[in-house]
């Protein structure tokens, strides 16, 4: 795999609203996500992510949209993180029933990301679980969480992403060559947030 031209077909992908693979995660041990734009993440993405991901459904965020949505990490500082910078888990204020179809959960992604949302457009607990980016993106901290916020940017798709973590049947985290089946099967494109993070630091100089 050309991972510059696979890194180019899945940000084509990401523009597009479609679902990538994200690998290199530097923090979760080679853990792989599934990542859509969060603009894009309507009942179908949800739902394909519950069924062929089986992880949490979760959107990342900035801080500054979290401050926007009154939303705070669970667990502040460095000593108690488990990976993953969660806030508390939310639901849309109104337009949902449970909750938990993924029909409800498109919804709270959608509400919380309308550019003038508030605190008053949410709930908890619920069924999406945000998690708070650093300021600084994937080159400050090199996770899913970040990249894909960054993905979506240069995209040009907003500043939003869902995610998911990938398991294997058996129920154990998946890794890339794990799921080749799943990859070809469905077309998706591989997102390497190493190849991310050397452009964004290209860029930058």
């Amino acid at each position: 795999m050309n991972t510059a031209q696979e890194f180019d077909r899945a940000l084509t992908d990401i523009a597009a609203g479609k679902i990538v693979v994200l690998t290199g995660d530097r923090l979760r041990g080679g853990d792989i996500d599934f990542m859509v734009a969060a603009s894009h993440a309507d009942a179908a993405a949800i739902n394909f992510m519950a069924t062929h991901g089986r992880g949490l459904i979760c959107l990342t965020v900035t801080p500054e949209r979290a401050i926007r949505l009154g939303l705070s990490l669970v667990n502040a500082g460095n000593e108690r993180q488990t990976g993953r910078p969660f806030a508390r888990s939310i639901e849309a204020a109104t337009g949902v029933s449970t909750g938990i179809s993924a029909a409800d959960r498109a919804r709270t992604v959608q509400v919380a990301i309308e550019p003038q949302a508030t605190s008053d457009d949410i709930v908890s607990p619920g069924h999406v679980f945000p998690l708070i980016a650093q300021a600084g993106g994937v080159l400050a901290r090199p996770s899913a969480v970040e990249g894909s916020i960054d993905l979506c940017r240069m995209a040009g798709v907003g500043e939003t992403a869902v995610i998911c973590s990938i398991l294997r049947d058996d129920g154990e985290m998946a890794r890339i060559d794990d799921i080749g089946d799943l990859i070809e099967q469905h077309g998706l494109a591989v997102a390497d947030l190493n190849e991310l993070a050397g452009r964004l630091a290209s860029a930058s100089t």
